[in-house]
Formats: structure tokens, C-alpha cells, sequence
């Protein structure tokens, strides 16, 4: 499958990008790669799931353990039956993530992706491969972050005019006018996550920000002040998302004492929910105004 970009605007040879983005996905074997062969891998990905319940539980009984992995293996089920029977209504409409990157976030991109049969992209990634990789964009910024940041607003601009897309964007992504202004081509969602347990993430390496993000202080802290410094300089930008998806009030919601039950599959049915809502309420509107 080609999914091929040609652009007649002078925007897209802006002269801080490294590479003429008149495509953001070409098959390597038709044209020159202009990312890493991993950027043109579109199948979907499922990340692995967290376990729904604690090992002791697994261990009492083979009948407990026959139950445990019965839900696990509903609930993926119960994700893709809800995102066929809103798909109809969503008509190929591209989905785009905000809120501070995290592993709960970038997981839910992918299996949102698979479950409506969507192409997933990371924003943050396809600036910093088009550049080198993040050393090479950290450096970059450092030299011209104004630039970086129009590069920032290439991808987007790309992005938005395509669709059936997931996609993760970056905090440059609710920083200006003109950003928050794609992210209407489709629907926006806001993964607002707490910022103790990204700042956990960080310190355990288990996730990593993208280069404009990307934390100059070690202790946990020091990164705790400087994601929520972050934070707060993207608040009005992520406020304006079409919905918010609260991984605490999922987590209470579902009767779970600690944040780390929620899985990204718990996740990806409220937003599954929420852009079931949003496309009912567009086509209440719609009906609204048609004349009789």
C-alpha cells in the first residue's frame, strides 16, 4: 500500500528542514528512504500487555489462572469489537495523542492503531530521524530552535492531511497557534498522566522525551520540577483537546487502589468510548442542520 504526499507549497522546502518532506511514507523498494526502514513499516503494533492481576492470584488456582487469562484474552476482543462499531461513523478520521510522552501513551497509540486498523506515527521520532537521530537533534535545537520547531510544524502539517492515522504528537504540537490548528483535521485527545510517574519513567529509562523535552537534570527531583515546569507551559494547549482521558479517574473508575493496574487496553476503550461520544454528538449536529 502507497500512501504518497505531493505538496506544491514553497512551506515544504523550508530551509531548516534537512529532508524535502514531500513524503512521509514511500515503499523503500519505489523510492529513495527517507527515514529508517522502521518509519515505513506501517502494520500496526501491539505493545505487550500488563498483567490484570497480580501473580500471587495466578498461583492460588488453576481455576483462578484459567479465569485470569480468559479476561486477558476478552479484553483485547472487547477493544476491537468497540472500535469496529465506531469505525463507520470515524470514516478514516485521523486520532492524535497529546499530553507528555509516557509508556502508557506511546502503548495506547499502537493498540489503538491496530484495534481501528490505523497507520501509527510517533511525530517526535519522524523530526528526530529527518535529522539524524535525537543527539543529532538536541544539538540542532541548541544551534537553531526556531527552526526545529518549524521542522516540528512540517511533520504535523504533513500528518494532518492524511488519514487514518494514530498519531503520538509531541508537546510542540499545542505550543502555537498554528499546530493547534492541524491537530482539528482529526480528533485530539488529551493522556493526562501524573507527572510523578513520568518523572519515574525518566529515572528508570524506561521511556525517553523527545529531543526538545529531553530532561538536563539527574535527580528525580530536579526532573519532577522540570516535567512540571513542562507541564504547565502546555496546559492551555492540551485544555483544548476535543477529549481528556484521566489515567487516574480510569483507574478509579475501574476500582483499581493503584495506577500500575490500568492497562493501556483499559485506556484505549475510554478513548474508543470518547470518540464514540464525539462522532454521535457530530452527527447530532449535522442532523441538526439539515433543512427540512
Amino acid at each position: 500500500m502507497e500512501i504518497i504526499l505531493s505538496c506544491s507549497s514553497p512551506a515544504w522546502n523550508h530551509p531548516s528542514f534537512p529532508y524535502p518532506f514531500s513524503r512521509i511514507y514511500a515503499p523503500t523498494h519505489v523510492y529513495p528512504p527517507l527515514f529508517p526502514t522502521s518509519i515505513f513499516s506501517l502494520k500496526p503494533k501491539i505493545s505487550a500487555r500488563r498483567k490484570l492481576v497480580s501473580t500471587a492470584i495466578l498461583e492460588n488456582s488453576a481455576s483462578d489462572a484459567v479465569a485470569t487469562k480468559a479476561v486477558e484474552d476478552d479484553q483485547p476482543l472487547a477493544v476491537k469489537k468497540l472500535a469496529s462499531e465506531i469505525s463507520l461513523d470515524l470514516k478514516g478520521t485521523s486520532i492524535f495523542l497529546v499530553g507528555i510522552n509516557n509508556s502508557y501513551k506511546l502503548s495506547l497509540g499502537r493498540i489503538l492503531a491496530d484495534a481501528l486498523r490505523y497507520y501509527y506515527f510517533d511525530s517526535d521520532s519522524l523530526v528526530e530521524e529527518a535529522y539524524g537521530g535525537k543527539t543529532a537533534a538536541i544539538s540542532y535545537i541548541e544551534r537553531d530552535e526556531e527552526g526545529y520547531l518549524a521542522s516540528e510544524t512540517e511533520v504535523l502539517k504533513q500528518l494532518s492531511s492524511m488519514g487514518r492515522l494514530v498519531v503520538c504528537a509531541g508537546n510542540g504540537a499545542v505550543k502555537s497557534a498554528t499546530n493547534l490548528a492541524l491537530l482539528r483535521h482529526g480528533i485530539s485527545i488529551w493522556i493526562d498522566v501524573p507527572l510523578d510517574l513520568v518523572a519515574r519513567e525518566i529515572m528508570e529509562d524506561r521511556i525517553q522525551l523527545s529531543a526538545s523535552d529531553t530532561p538536563i537534570c539527574k535527580s528525580s527531583s530536579e526532573v519532577l520540577a522540570q516535567m512540571t515546569a513542562l507541564y504547565n507551559s502546555a496546559r492551555s494547549g492540551y485544555s483544548t483537546a476535543d477529549a481528556t482521558i484521566s489515567l487516574q479517574k480510569v483507574a478509579s473508575q475501574l476500582g483499581y487502589d493503584e495506577l500500575d493496574a490500568v492497562t493501556s487496553e483499559d485506556l484505549c476503550m475510554e478513548v474508543l468510548k470518547e470518540v464514540g461520544r464525539l462522532m454521535r454528538v457530530k452527527k447530532m449536529m449535522e442532523e441538526a442542520a439539515r433543512p427540512f
